[in-house]
């Protein structure tokens, strides 16, 4: 009874934060370009910051993981940041979407200030929220079913604003005070859904670990010698790039590629059916196969739907169909990304001596920004460079100009993403009996008191 009730109230507790992520990592793009219709000059600039935002604040991460896995508190050390970054967060959301009415070097500054803070922010409560799970079962079939439920809930998050921003957007008049009356309604409803992490959720005080504080020193030793949580990074980058690339080019290409923006609701409302049922099946498939058998049956599923998305005409049949494939098949793998990042907590501890969920899960958020930025960084660069950006309709962009965009949202993804399962393929060791064993060896040595 306890395993599932954390299980729905650690799950719920995401749909909010992933409408708040999902309008600022997808959305705040298309705000500069086409609500606040800033000039190339600017978007080279604001393109810049972006980039070198993410990757300066993702540094950060591991710090922040340090900062909750050493603080004590009647609370514990999750739930007091990600209130903190909860509330903060939300507040800077609202500052994003709000047209302050400069322009040039005076906007340019501003951005960097506020974006620069929300990351932070964003951080510390994803930081907090995430590596709570392994502290709320060592059961790894428990895990799937909770993780796979705090998916599903990330996802409708996801596609709810994904499905409804623009139609809401625009129904409000599509201008900025539309959009900061959204960013508003977001910041709320994440609010809310955090209250039930933040009440519902009680951590597992049998798994009982005894140690000293973190040093720095540990961080590193953390970070840096626990090989499986390097690979498992290094896969979910790759991974992350090509996804949040695909992801950022979407309104992109039903605005000027099917030249019908209002369809992208409708074919973000498909894939967001797809993906949630196969993440609810997810726990069927994986009685069945083993993780890498999965990997491996996710990737190509990949493959195959951006090969027919890039190749099929304009018509939502062909398209629709594409990314019903690629994203039930990116949906395993960020699943399983979660398993196998989770899955190195304990292996770190047996490894190195030290359990450090916050640290470990760190992770996690360096490698969505990192990805973040360097997908930010395609989507800007291809936006000018095709001559989008510079378009006032449709029509004005050439078939040279929608090619570069399709090559730089259907094609270069692939080549990350299959590189990411390779490295996960000749590199990441920990399967379900080395997890047994691992959690054997712990027990033996008294690191842990599972009862």
């Amino acid at each position: 009874m306890k395993n599932k009730k954390n299980r729905y109230m650690f799950g719920l507790g995401t749909i909010g934060r992933d409408m708040l992520y999902t309008i600022v990592s997808i959305y705040l793009m298309f705000f500069l370009t086409d609500i606040l219709n800033l000039p190339d000059s600017t978007m080279w600039w604001m393109t810049g910051a972006m980039t070198i935002l993410r990757v300066f604040d993702a540094v950060n991460d591991p710090i922040m993981g340090f900062l909750v896995d050493n603080t004590r508190s009647r609370f514990g050390k999750f739930k007091p940041w990600i209130v903190i970054g909860g509330i903060i967060g939300g507040i800077l959301t609202i500052l994003l979407f709000f047209d302050f009415g400069l322009r040039g070097a005076g906007y340019v500054a501003m951005f960097v200030v506020l974006y620069l803070l929300w990351d932070l922010t964003y951080g510390a409560n994803d930081i907090a929220y995430w590596s709570m799970l392994p502290a709320l079962t060592l059961d790894q079939k428990e895990r799937e079913k909770t993780g796979a439920f705090a998916r599903i809930c990330a996802n409708i998050g996801l596609f709810v604003t994904v499905v409804a921003i623009l139609p809401v957007t625009n129904e409000l008049g599509g201008d900025t005070r539309a959009w900061l009356i959204t960013a508003i309604a977001i910041v709320v409803i994440t609010w809310a859904f955090l209250g039930f992490t933040v009440f519902g959720v009680k951590e597992d005080k049998s798994i009982h670990v005894e140690q000293e504080s973190t040093s720095l020193r540990d961080m590193f030793s953390v970070l840096f010698k626990n090989d499986q949580l390097l690979y498992t990074a290094i896969s979910m980058g790759l991974f992350m790039i090509g996804y949040v690339t695909t992801t950022g080019f979407g309104v992109y290409f039903f605005k000027y590629a099917y030249k019908d923006e209002g369809m992208y609701s409708i074919f973000a409302a498909i894939l967001g059916v797809s993906q949630l049922t196969a993440l609810a099946v997810f726990p069927l498939f994986s009685n069945r196969y083993s993780r890498k058998t999965l990997y491996e049956i996710a990737t190509v599923l990949v493959v195959i739907g951006y090969i027919i998305f890039f190749f099929a005409p304009v018509n939502m049949l062909f398209i629709g169909a594409a990314g019903i494939l690629l994203f039930i098949g990116e949906a395993f793998i960020q699943l399983l990304m979660l398993m196998f990042l989770t899955d190195t907590v304990e292996y770190g501890q047996w490894k190195l001596g030290r359990r450090n969920e916050s640290i470990t899960f760190s992770v996690q958020p360096f490698i969505n920004k990192i990805g973040g930025a360097i997908a930010n960084g395609i989507v800007g660069v291809t936006l000018i460079i095709s001559g989008i950006n510079a378009a006032e309709t449709p029509d004005d962009v050439t078939d040279s100009g929608l090619l570069i965009m399709k090559l730089a949202m259907l094609i270069l993804p692939i080549v990350f993403i299959v590189a990411g399962y390779i490295i996960y393929r000749k590199k990441f060791k920990i399967d379900e009996q080395m997890y047994e064993n691992i959690i054997s060896d712990l027990e033996a040595r008294g690191d842990i008191h599972n009862s």
